[in-house]
């Protein structure tokens, strides 16, 4: 059974800085891509950032891209999301998610999801 727990999440106020993590279990995780998403109240859920099974490849969505940093430590099945310049917009709950094989912009690209960890930045 795959799981994946997140953590690192918190309350910060604007211009600071968080580390989330994602360790993951049940799985080969070193075959997949991985993910974070966040979904604020009211919103559908984004796609926030993504890396490729050997963390050579990453991708970003432009709200976050300069700020945010994802890594990967395959030896202990670990996925990273450095936030830095938080803002209040970026407040939401963030989740990883492990990759089905195909793009990695979508939720539906996805088929394992962690139960997701609540950022909240203060203005």
């Amino acid at each position: 059974q795959v799981q994946l727990v997140e953590s690192g999440g918190g309350l910060v106020q604007a211009g600071g800085s968080l580390r989330l993590s994602c360790a993951a279990s049940g799985r080969t995780f070193t075959t997949y891509t991985m993910g974070w998403f966040r979904q604020a109240p009211g919103k559908e859920r984004e796609f926030v950032a993504a890396i490729n099974w050997s963390g050579g490849r990453t991708f970003y969505a432009d709200s976050v891209k300069g700020r945010f940093t994802i890594s990967r430590d395959n030896a202990k099945n670990t996925v990273y999301l450095q936030m830095n310049s938080l803002k209040p917009e970026d407040t939401a709950v963030y989740y990883c998610a492990s990759d089905r094989g195909g793009s990695y912009y979508y939720p539906n690209d996805y088929d394992y999801w962690g139960q997701g960890t609540q950022v909240t930045v203060s203005s």
